[in-house]
């Protein structure tokens, strides 16, 4: 990690590595704190101070290590002042995207768990979002990298079969909360792989580019851009989560002023999600200027490894379920840890 008088940046590959991994652990976790919550808080308003959080970190990221006190052309506000449209509106669409996906996380959350959610919906948005990432940005050994990819892609299998076993076991109410998750994370997983490519196209392609007196016109830093889709994120939310209060996929409905009734301890917990989120978020957009995006998102989105092994470990989602689906399960730790190990690999 280097710095300048504008701002903090990252110029070698193995660092990038280490943040990504900081990425996955970070989006592998934020979803315990809405477990939670959710002991006595639905997940609707759990989700406005998550998204509180994430705006949060991204504005105080920029005015410090994107802006590191300076005033120059690589600093926050100037920099956000000289963006084009094209690309603030890019970055914005990006934080739509991004909530439309995670709302429906969320949901299925709520209703199938941990373990079910993000293999499924965050293993789907890997797979694609490599894709569509490295047909934007090219960089990484292809070989490696889509090797990789087509190995985590048999896990996200191995983990399906497992859900497959534990629901024969299930009564038939548990059984239709299973499946409507397993719907809402595909539908969150198509969605989730496309947010970062519109993020990823508004900033410099290489870490090279940082080191020039002032970024290309119109660009964005990893810091601005991570503010403007934050924000997309905030005002979309007005949007997106109104209609689940309204119809939720569990419970009855709410309205906004529930919210209020929340405590603050239960107000923050909601909060450090958002910012365990966007911690994640926030290292990996800069190390994505040394590793390339499709390898930067790659990495991040093994958080779905992370987050099934809290599901599994901790929160006990597949307690009683028959031995074949622990044996499922464990095929699909190792098969993505050799997944991820290809990509980053790829990059090297």
């Amino acid at each position: 990690m280097w710095y300048t008088a504008r701002m903090y940046y990252c110029n070698n590959y193995t660092l990038a590595v280490v943040f990504c991994v900081i990425t996955m652990l970070c989006w592998g976790s934020w979803g315990n704190t809405q477990k939670l919550a959710g002991r006595t808080w639905r997940y609707e308003l759990f989700y406005w101070d998550y998204v509180i959080g994430v705006l949060l970190f991204a504005l105080v990221s920029g005015l410090t290590f994107g802006s590191h006190f300076g005033g120059e052309a690589w600093s926050f506000i100037p920099n956000l002042k000289q963006a084009s449209a094209a690309n603030i509106g890019s970055a914005f669409l990006g934080g739509v995207v991004f909530n439309a996906a995670n709302i429906l996380l969320a949901a299925a959350i709520s209703i199938a768990g941990m373990s079910v959610a993000f293999p499924v919906g965050i293993g789907l948005a890997l797979v694609l979002g490599v894709i569509i990432n490295y047909v934007s940005d090219g960089k990484g050994n292809p070989v490696l990298l889509f090797s990789g990819v087509a190995i985590i892609a048999v896990a996200i299998l191995c983990n399906a079969f497992a859900y497959k076993i534990k629901q024969a076991n299930e009564t038939s109410g548990q059984r239709s909360g299973l499946v409507k998750g397993i719907v809402l994370s595909v539908i969150c997983g198509v969605l989730m792989s496309t947010f970062y490519y519109f993020v990823g196209r508004t900033m410099p392609e290489k870490f090279e580019d940082f080191a020039a007196a002032a970024p290309k016109a119109g660009l964005l830093t990893p810091y601005a851009a991570f503010f403007v889709f934050a924000f997309g994120v905030f005002v979309s939310t007005f949007v997106f989560n109104a209609i689940a209060m309204r119809r939720p996929v569990s419970g009855e409905p709410i309205n906004e002023l529930a919210y209020f009734k929340g405590s603050f301890p239960v107000h923050l917990v909601g909060m450090l999600g958002g910012l365990i989120w966007g911690l994640g978020f926030g290292i990996n957009l800069v190390a994505a200027g040394k590793a390339g995006t499709a390898i930067s998102y790659g990495l991040g989105q093994g958080a779905t490894l992370v987050s099934a092994l809290w599901g599994i470990l901790v929160w006990r989602e597949f307690k009683g379920a028959p031995p074949k689906a622990g044996l499922l399960n464990l095929a699909m730790f190792v098969l993505f840890l050799a997944g991820l190990g290809l990509i980053i690999a790829a990059g090297a």
